[in-house]
């Protein structure tokens, strides 16, 4: 029978403390993402807050075992106060009240004073005679002035060698095909019928500038006439970049050719009448039924090559992302040091202004104080886990430079094979922390900005193989590729074969997903025929 009924039962099982919940991700953002999270957290908790003068705080060191002592006994919070020994300065208000106070009296009571202002005047009229011989300019310590008002700040020998990225290389907003469209349509002498068709054409593009609804669809739609949709058709297409508003490849590209002032050429033709040909590289067939020179359907090919299929892709794309790296791998000699790029991270301190509302005697309730002990406990939960992940991550990078040496000094072609759970190892971590660690982080290198996961490779099978990562072997598959004879264009099966020679154990299912990867047509695509 079933019935409801209690149990008493032990279980072990494992639960993530807020405190390691929070160290992973810490570790896991990069650096934009960090300054944000740090940022939020000055704003939600208050005893947070980002300084340069550390003459007023009170330290990670005094405050944890308050904390915990708070925790294992009931200590007094004036026990706690004490022991934090903390001088708070008076009240910047007060200060500026009582300065305002003491000047108004010294003013007051020298206008009551009877030829009081004569008798100034009169005393510093030596000195100011005095003072009128001499150039004051010779008095201003120009020095000292720009050291205090312009410094930059103070920034390690090393940080100042870094090559930053360019300012040019940031875009405030990436630009939308519409947008870039509308802009020119703007300026265009189009009555207004046909710039509303135009606009419906444009709102019609797909991301490549196609064109993805007829004429008639739109016309029914927007209740235009055939001759309007047909003009504004002919506006959209005369805008730049040349070849949008096309219906199909084979416009696009004659729209192309045609902005370019060869309509009727060798070209044209063989965009208009032969594709099938230009599809399947029957050059001299081409040249056949043309009756053409070789020479000058060469031309037209190596133009049609320079023509662009998909016109709207650039401005359809994902947009610029803003990188900025984690780490410099900056060269001394024949080694590398390794620096964290916390130049503007905002520098963590504790507050030490809301020890006061710990004090019984201020008319603090309990749930309060109870607030403010959680808040510095939380702070100092935050500090430590910033630091933990610089550590983290400087140990993982301090084994990348061993392992990738060869790299860092001669580029990408000298890249070694490395394995997460190997670097996991050496530093003496779970391999999912040093997934953690590298994710969505880059390394300033003299060879350029690179994702730190770009460095790990699993090694390819063989006696020669098992140096080679894959990306290199990718690399070679494409450069025996680019060095064929295009007439006789190598196969995946001799590929495979020529990689079985130098060592590398892999098969022809491999080499045609590496060649698909890459995006390289098979051979028989890439056969040049007579």
């Amino acid at each position: 029978m079933l019935s409801p009924r209690l149990q008493l039962k032990v279980a072990q099982k494992q639960i993530l403390t807020p405190g390691l919940v929070q160290m992973v991700t810490v570790l896991h953002l990069n650096r934009l993402e960090l300054k944000e999270m740090i940022n939020q957290e000055i704003i939600d908790n208050p005893v947070l807050e980002e300084t340069l003068d550390a003459d007023e705080e009170i330290s990670p060191e005094e405050l944890q075992p308050l904390l915990e002592a708070e925790r294992s006994s009931d200590l007094a919070d004036k026990d706690l106060l004490d022991a934090a020994d903390i001088r708070i300065e008076p009240d910047s208000a007060e200060l500026i009240n009582a300065t305002f106070n003491e000047g108004a009296m010294d003013a007051a009571s020298a206008s009551e004073m009877p030829g009081s202002q004569d008798t100034a005047l009169a005393t510093d009229a030596p000195e100011t005679a005095e003072q009128s011989s001499t150039d004051p300019f010779d008095e201003i310590d120009f020095g000292s002035f720009f050291d205090d008002y312009l410094d930059p700040g103070y920034k390690s020998p090393a940080s100042e060698s870094v090559e930053k990225p360019s300012f040019e290389t940031f875009l405030s907003q990436p630009q939308t095909l519409p947008d870039y469209l509308r802009s020119q349509l703007s300026i265009g002498l189009l009555d207004d019928d046909t710039r509303d068709a135009a606009e419906s054409i444009i709102g019609n593009l797909d991301d490549d500038g196609y064109l993805t609804a007829t004429l008639d669809e739109m016309a029914e739609q927007g209740d235009h006439r055939p001759e309007i949709m047909a003009a504004a058709l002919r506006a959209v297409q005369s805008l730049d970049p040349a070849g949008v508003g096309a219906r199909d490849l084979r416009e696009c590209l004659l729209l192309q050719i045609e902005s370019g002032n060869g309509i009727g050429g060798v070209a044209w033709k063989i965009v208009s009448d032969h594709m099938r040909l230009l599809e399947t590289r029957q050059f001299k067939e081409m040249a056949r039924v043309l009756g053409r020179p070789q020479e000058h359907i060469d031309v037209a090919v190596a133009r049609i090559r320079h023509l662009d299929p998909r016109p709207g892709a650039r401005f359809s794309g994902p947009g610029a992302r803003t990188v900025e790296p984690d780490i410099h791998f900056i060269r001394d000699g024949e080694d590398f040091i390794i620096q964290m790029n916390d130049d503007d991270l905002p520098q963590l301190r504790l507050n030490a202004q809301y020890r006061r509302m710990l004090e019984r005697d201020n008319g603090a309730t309990k749930d309060v104080r109870d607030y403010v002990r959680e808040r510095y406990s939380s702070a100092l939960m935050l500090i430590k886990n910033i630091e933990q992940r610089k550590q983290t991550i400087l140990k993982v990078c301090e084994s990348i430079r061993r392992r990738q040496l060869e790299f860092l000094l001669h580029g990408i072609d000298y890249l070694r094979p490395m394995m997460i759970k190997d670097v996991a190892e050496e530093v003496g971590v779970h391999p999912s922390t040093v997934s953690r660690a590298v994710a969505n982080k880059y390394a300033d290198t003299p060879h350029g900005v690179y994702e730190l996961r770009y460095f790990f490779s699993e090694a390819v099978q063989g006696p020669q193989g098992g140096d080679t990562p894959l990306l290199l072997l990718k690399r070679k598959v494409k450069k025996m590729i680019d060095d064929e004879d295009q007439k006789h264009p190598l196969t995946d099966d001799q590929i495979t074969a020529k990689l079985h020679m130098e060592g590398i154990q892999v098969t022809r299912r491999t080499v045609a997903k590496y060649r698909e990867d890459l995006k390289i047509p098979s051979t028989h695509q890439r056969r040049v025929r007579e």
